[in-house]
């Protein structure tokens, strides 16, 4: 058997009057995900259980079969497997945006999705000013990074996604070890906003990375492996770091595929190829683009149709043409991790639809693959991480 799982980042969403009141996947043309459904099964699945933050990393541990009840410790940590990075036990991780803040006001999460290497001067400014025995900031990509410290920091934190437009006053850090980490930032601001990468910036018209936020924090986790819980192999394609984090604790290769950059403008053909390619060596391939879920923070519903649009050209397409070559002995599963409402800028936690075809399933229904298909059909997952037994072992 061969299994591909292709999830969308962020597809789903709400009607909106920009699309004359569709959804982006339904106003997108996406013949070969709506085939999945047609051929096979449709339903909606909740991947982001009450209790804990609403974001990928959580709904991303669900998909992967994984009950984040349990394991799920925070973002930054599984941002810090994916680099490899050698973190103390006693040592606290978090994920560092690099923001614009004009006037106390979170304007932009990503510091206008600063280039990498306007982004790794800044950071290697503040390792300079900052950094010491208790702390230190690593490089990530674009505005994506990280900083360890010591000490106690059971802190609440908001990933700044998620008040765009607003005041940040009422979303600083709180909780044991706040004040520092409010410190920290304060000084990362005197640093950055002088900073000659942010003069240049500005003058070309573009969003200066003026400040870090500081968010996802947590100690390093222990998943049990994939291969010893499902008896599979694996391996994950994308452009994000959390994914590729959390791939490599659960014992997953990771395959690199040039131009994936976690944005709109990733090789979409690319990360296609290289799923083909990589069912010849592995049994399950997880391929995933964060492009819709970019488009949903950007507040851009056609930014997002045409992101499914290429998704379903580029990747969908190919790997189900390699799957169907396997005779019977395949099955593929497509599904959003979470919502990201255009309206909203942010994540959701309602149930996403899913669709799942090949061996042993049978088209009910002739729709295409939209939320409206899904909540009206008869299959419904209430805990996100039950979906990959039933995915795998379905008959």
């Amino acid at each position: 058997m061969k299994y591909a799982i292709i999830i969308p980042d962020g597809a789903a969403d709400v009607p909106l009057d920009e699309l004359d009141g569709q959804t982006p996947l339904a106003r997108a043309d996406l013949p070969n995900m709506d085939s999945i459904v047609s051929q096979g099964r449709c339903g909606t699945v909740c991947n982001v259980p009450n209790s804990l933050p609403c974001g990928s990393d959580v709904a991303i541990m669900s998909v992967m079969g994984y009950d984040p009840t349990e394991h799920y410790t925070g973002r930054a940590p599984l941002e810090a497997a994916a680099r490899k990075l050698k973190v103390d036990p006693n040592q606290w991780i978090f994920r560092c945006n690099l923001v614009t803040m004009i006037d106390g006001v979170m304007e932009d999460y990503s510091g206008g999705h600063i280039r990498n290497e306007e982004a790794n001067k800044l950071i290697d400014a503040l390792n300079q000013r900052l950094a010491g025995d208790e702390l230190t900031f690593y490089q990530g990509v674009s505005y994506r990074h990280l900083m360890t410290i010591r000490g106690d920091c059971k802190v609440k934190t908001t990933p700044p996604h998620d008040f765009l437009g607003r005041k940040t006053s009422g979303y600083q850090p709180k909780g044991p070890g706040a004040k520092k980490l409010r410190e920290i930032m304060d000084r990362a601001a005197e640093i950055l906003i002088d900073h000659e990468v942010n003069t240049v910036r500005t003058d070309l018209g573009e969003n200066p990375a003026n400040a870090i936020w500081l968010w996802g924090q947590g100690k390093m986790p222990h998943l049990p492996l994939f291969a010893g819980r499902f008896g599979l192999s694996g391996a994950a394609i994308t452009g994000v770091d959390l994914v590729r984090g959390l791939a490599r604790l659960i014992g997953w290769d990771i395959i690199e595929v040039d131009g994936a950059t976690g944005y709109l403008d990733t090789n979409y053909a690319g990360k296609g190829a290289a799923a083909v390619e990589a069912l010849d060596k592995y049994d399950l391939v997880f391929v995933h683009v964060e492009a819709p879920d970019e488009a949903g923070h950007n507040a851009d519903p056609q930014a997002k149709v045409e992101a499914l649009q290429q998704i379903d050209t580029h990747i969908v397409a190919p790997v189900l043409e390699r799957l169907k070559a396997e005779g019977d002995d395949w099955r593929i599963l497509l599904l959003p991790d979470h919502p990201t409402p255009c309206t909203m800028r942010t994540h959701t936690r309602q149930a996403v639809p899913f669709a799942l075809a090949g061996k042993h399933t049978s088209g009910i229904v002739d729709a295409p693959f939209t939320e409206q298909t899904a909540e009206a059909a008869d299959l419904h997952i209430e805990k996100g991480c039950d979906l990959m037994e039933f995915f795998l072992k379905v008959k």
